[in-house]
């Protein structure tokens, strides 16, 4: 339900602004991939202005994502070195556990 809600209130309304976005600019653009020669025709390729917006937007995505991934590495090592330090000591409580005589936590010491 809340699936649905999310996608009829944010997703669809957003897809409404690419789609209008997309139609108001459909003017071809010469991207060129050569920055010493821009003259260049056979590294020059006519796109939409859309296209080389949402290419760019989809570029920006995944270069912050990576750079995101890559900034919080230290937090995921940390995290994976205390797992590992709780595993131990889960396993050296279960050793102890063996070790140690069970008492009933009901009966009394001896006076």
């Amino acid at each position: 339900m809340l699936n649905r809600l999310v996608i009829v209130l944010i997703l669809v309304p957003l897809a409404i602004v690419l789609i209008a976005f997309a139609v108001a600019n459909r003017a071809a653009v010469a991207t060129t991939f050569d920055p010493f020669n821009p003259g260049n025709p056979a590294l020059t390729v006519q796109w939409p202005l859309f296209v080389v917006l949402f290419i760019a937007f989809a570029l920006g995505l995944v270069i912050g994502g990576i750079a995101t991934w890559i900034g919080q590495s230290r937090y995921r090592k940390l995290a994976k070195q205390r797992g590992i330090e709780a595993e131990a000591l889960k396993q050296s409580q279960a050793r102890m556990l063996k070790t140690v005589p069970q008492q009933s936590s009901l009966s009394r010491p001896a006076a």
